[in-house]
């Protein structure tokens, strides 16, 4: 760590994603609680949604009655809000407030009056999941409010940081309430931003162009984007994940972040080499079976397989550029089959019965071959592992079809698409994410809105060279550090804008066609080269950029109380 950590009395983070694993924010809270506990031990407070019931726990929370005892014993809080106190199952497992919010749905229209009298936030637009986000963010706020007083920390450097709009009415609740606490506002993407990538609207030639609020009533996003933005600039330091969203923060949010926080990564998530070798041969057998079973022939040890993640934003993740360069690459003539994964979470049914009975009665036949052959005609829709709801609306399923790859022996690419949370249990894979990841040759981010990109940056980590583009963050860091390509970082960047899709689409099949014919010494060269860049994105480095908002945030309180008269 190349700062020294500043005094903190106490410390809060509140998410959505706290022990609720729905998205990138979870790993990167998941992935940077060791070194915080490192630095700050039991001063370091996590606050999530207790959204769980005894039928469906948290896989994530084990709840510690002990801790935090005294305080929830007088704790008293208003509205009918609970909470459950216990430690988060991640390395460093940091000390969780998980708190029932429900009850305050009845008083939301009275706060959300408070928040238009003090901080012009507009909750008259608000639809869909903006009350949960925004009740949840009130009890996050009376839970720190509570504590504080509890301990009477009016005059210690108390933290509280709140991540997404879904947090942003915490945050102005704790100023509120409590203005000797030091607030941190960071937007991992803005809604707008995402919104407006998310309805096909070109971002990038025409950011300078866009006004925010103007641009929220035209996308119906006016409560969210009002939230966001009132937590944006009454914030004592505003943090976004990279430069690309720095500058869309400025443009959208009218406040440029105060420091820019990366999104880091914990080393110990990855296999040690000897367990990689051996978690890498399970990992490939499964996938090949998978696709064995659905078309009937089996790939050659040697298949090439690469794969793409994330969620189901088929634009902004950039799933419809590599669809297209996995079927380009048929005119490529690889030297080697290659097998394609889309590993993102659908709306699904479950696993396809026909599928697990084939592969059930090809692993009791003996179907590892070295040798490619049929062993039996393909099953209907043979691209896609499971059953999902919406197959004729779905829009990777359709594109797929759309494409036409083909299924028979002399295929030359073969692509798989996986519609379920890679969690072990999914009834064909069996096998979670980072299992599955050391199966891989490539992995390919071709995004066209990415704040950060975690999926690149846990590839390198894993030794599986990746590429991403220059809209990405992680791709904006990799090009920022001179070590792009293959040889050097194990990523590859590719330059991508508002018009050239196309010329992206051909440069990624032609980096994936030169990664599947390479040989086995460079392809070592290139895990090396992998994992060296992942160990330059530690989060025992990219701490420091947390420390300065810290920082910055206490000095803010203490100005602001210093300030006030008596």
């Amino acid at each position: 760590m190349k700062k020294d950590p500043v005094k903190v009395d106490l410390a809060f983070e509140a998410s959505w994603e706290v022990c609720n694993k729905v998205g990138g924010i979870y790993t990167v809270l998941s992935t940077k609680a060791l070194t915080l506990r490192t630095l700050y031990k039991d001063k370091f407070v996590f606050i999530g949604p207790d959204v769980w019931t005894e039928d469906n726990p948290s896989p994530y929370f084990t709840e510690v009655p002990s801790l935090l005892r005294p305080w929830k014993d007088k704790a008293e809080l208003p509205y009918g809000i609970s909470v459950r106190v216990g430690r988060w199952n991640i390395p460093g497992k940091p000390i969780v407030v998980l708190v029932k919010f429900d009850t305050l749905f009845a008083n939301k229209d009275y706060f959300y009056g408070e928040m238009w009298e003090r901080y012009g936030v507009d909750s008259l637009h608000g639809y869909g999941d903006y009350d949960e986000g925004c009740c949840f963010a009130l009890a996050a706020g009376m839970v720190i409010e509570s504590i504080c007083n509890y301990k009477r920390l009016k005059h210690k450097n108390v933290i509280a940081h709140f991540d997404e709009w879904t947090t942003g009415m915490g945050l102005l609740y704790t100023k509120w309430k409590v203005p000797y606490v030091g607030t941190i506002f960071t937007t991992h993407a803005t809604s707008i931003g995402r919104s407006i990538c998310g309805n096909g609207k070109p971002l990038y030639d025409y950011l300078p162009g866009y006004n925010g609020d103007q641009m929220s009533r035209e996308l119906n996003m006016e409560s969210k984007h009002s939230v966001e933005k009132a937590a944006t600039h009454n914030a004592d330091c505003f943090t976004t994940v990279s430069d690309i969203t720095a500058i869309e923060c400025e443009q959208l949010l009218d406040r440029r972040p105060d420091v820019v926080t990366p999104n880091g990564f914990q080393p110990s998530l990855a296999p040690a080499k000897l367990k990689a070798k051996k978690a890498r041969q399970v990992a490939r057998e499964a996938l090949i079976n998978v696709a064995t079973a659905l078309t009937g022939v089996k790939s050659p040890d040697d298949t090439f397989i690469v794969a793409t993640s994330g969620r189901l934003e088929y634009r902004n993740k950039g799933i419809d550029v590599f669809l297209d360069a996995v079927k380009s690459l048929e005119a490529l003539n690889p030297s080697k089959k290659i097998l394609a994964f889309v590993l993102v979470p659908a709306w699904l049914k479950g696993a396809r019965a026909d599928v697990t009975d084939r592969m059930s009665r090809l692993s009791s036949n003996g179907s590892n071959s070295t040798q490619s052959a049929t062993v039996a005609e393909p099953l209907p829709d043979p691209a896609i592992s499971h059953e999902i709801n919406n197959p004729d609306s779905d829009p990777i399923l359709n594109r797929i079809r759309q494409l036409g790859f083909r299924s028979d022996k002399d295929a030359k690419v073969q692509v798989v698409y996986v519609p379920c949370y890679l969690n072990g249990n999914d009834g064909v894979l069996n096998l979670d994410y980072y299992e599955i990841l050391c199966g891989l040759d490539a992995t390919a981010f071709p995004s066209y809105y990415e704040p950060w990109g975690y999926t690149p940056l846990e590839s390198v980590a894993f030794g599986i060279p990746t590429v991403t583009t220059s809209l990405s963050g992680f791709g904006q860091w990799i090009l920022s550090t001179g070590t792009e390509g293959f040889a050097r970082s194990g990523v590859e960047v590719i330059k991508r804008t508002d018009s050239n899709y196309h010329e992206v689409v051909a440069t990624l099949a032609q980096d994936l066609k030169g990664l599947a014919d390479v040989t086995d010494e460079y392809r070592e060269k290139v895990a090396k080269a992998s994992r060296e860049t992942a160990s330059k994105a530690e989060w025992n480095y990219f701490v420091t950029y947390y420390i300065d908002a810290y920082s910055r945030a206490l000095e803010a309180a203490e100005k602001r109380q210093s300030e006030k008269p008596e």
